[in-house]
């Protein structure tokens, strides 16, 4: 276990946020840092073929070694971390033999990692604990990802016996901006289907994700000297506000869960003579994905004709589809995932994603990707942590997905 701890804290330091504010393809140039030291990685187990792409994605795959004709299988996860809290000088912490009580991420700071506050923590008593020194993310999504693939890799190669078809294996940059796929080369990958290494708790399995849309909304107003602006002045600030109140309330990011969809409001701004509002809706079910966009359009209408139809303009677009509508054909992808867990006495939990992945657009290109747990928890803050043992455990699924497929 400790060399994969190693491997994991070697990664985590690297800085590799990205940055949806850019235009470059990765957003941020220091992605391709780690990407270097990957494909090196990479070469040092054995692939020799390992290389990164002017667009900072890392190739590599891993000839079959029988003449069986075994279906192409791949795996993925991405390199950057979220700009959503700091990812530069990332100093991960171990604490092992975790006691069941508050772990100090920083006294100075009081980041208090505590089963009070979040629950599941309970559950790992006795095991190792990886967290930052609290003035970071500590970067497991998806670092810990993509030690897992490279762990489960060498140990398929220094184990030639356990027989295996071609094992392809990317790394990819930007996915928590979004953009994760979109320079993914599926022909070039040349997988049947392949796996994103991407979850959190352990034993998460993942072929359903929200069905998406975004939604931009430009509200034109009237200014005039507030003096004089009885039944003439149109304030767009108001109107805004007027359209987001009525938005169903209860059907919120805070207030939902499981298969419950939302509206989301994004952003709003706005001055007397120009307002806007940003949404995101989500639904795992498409006609109820549908349903939200006309109550946005419903909501628009009637604010139209009470102000004018020049004077609200919608732009609504899809974003991402569910990949349960490519997946379900090919099932027996998440049976073969379910009894690799199995195998490894990790119960599968199936379970949607409340939010989107590259999983899924990669779906819709043609390669069929579920997603599987990496052992991190708390993605996106300082409160982020890794089991070492589950991430153990996730090598270990990989292993046996692999030696499976060859069934």
């Amino acid at each position: 276990m400790q060399n994969l701890i190693d491997r994991f804290i070697k990664y985590a330091k690297i800085h590799t946020t990205s940055d949806e504010e850019s235009s470059t393809v990765p957003s941020t140039e220091i992605q391709k840092n780690l990407g270097k030291i990957l494909v090196e990685d990479l070469k040092k187990i054995g692939l020799l073929d390992a290389h990164m792409d002017d667009k900072g994605y890392v190739y590599a795959s891993l000839k079959s070694n029988t003449d069986k004709n075994l279906k192409k299988i791949g795996f993925i996860a991405h390199m950057d971390t979220s700009p959503a809290a700091k990812g530069e000088g990332v100093k991960p912490q171990i604490h092992e033999n975790y006691d069941g009580g508050d772990i100090v991420v920083n006294k100075e700071k009081n980041i208090v990692l505590s089963p009070n506050e979040f629950e599941i923590l309970s559950d790992k008593i006795g095991k190792t604990i990886i967290t930052s020194d609290g003035t970071t993310l500590l970067g497991a999504d998806n670092k810990a990802g993509i030690t897992e693939i490279i762990e489960a890799l060498k140990f398929i190669v220094e184990n030639p016996n356990i027989e295996h078809s071609d094992i392809k294996v990317c790394f990819t940059p930007d996915e928590e901006i979004g953009r994760g796929a979109d320079y993914f080369d599926v022909e070039k990958f040349d997988a049947d289907f392949a796996y994103t290494v991407d979850g959190g708790e352990i034993g998460e399995l993942e072929y359903e994700n929200f069905n998406a849309a975004g939604v931009n909304i430009k509200i034109i107003g009237k200014s005039v000297h507030p003096g004089s602006a009885y039944g003439v002045m149109i304030n767009a600030a108001n109107v805004a506000s007027e359209f987001h109140s009525m938005v169903p309330k209860d059907e919120v990011p805070e207030k939902t869960k499981g298969y419950q969809g939302f509206y989301m409001l994004n952003s709003i701004s706005g001055e007397v003579d120009q307002a806007k509002l940003s949404y995101i809706l989500r639904d795992f079910d498409l006609e109820k994905l549908e349903i939200k966009k006309n109550k946005i359009r419903e909501i628009a209408e009637t604010l139209q004709q009470k102000y004018g139809e020049d004077r609200i303009i919608v732009d609504i677009k899809d974003s991402y589809y569910n990949m349960k509508e490519k997946i379900e054909p090919v099932m027996y992808i998440v049976d073969l995932a379910k009894e690799a867990m199995k195998q490894a006495d990790v119960e599968p939990k199936v379970v949607p994603i409340r939010g989107g992945t590259d999983g899924a657009r990669l779906s819709y290109m043609g390669l069929p990707t579920p997603n599987l747990f990496t052992g991190g928890y708390n993605f996106h803050g300082y409160y982020e942590y890794a089991v070492a043992e589950e991430m153990l455990k996730a090598k270990e699924v990989i292993v046996n997905i692999v030696k499976n497929n060859n069934k």
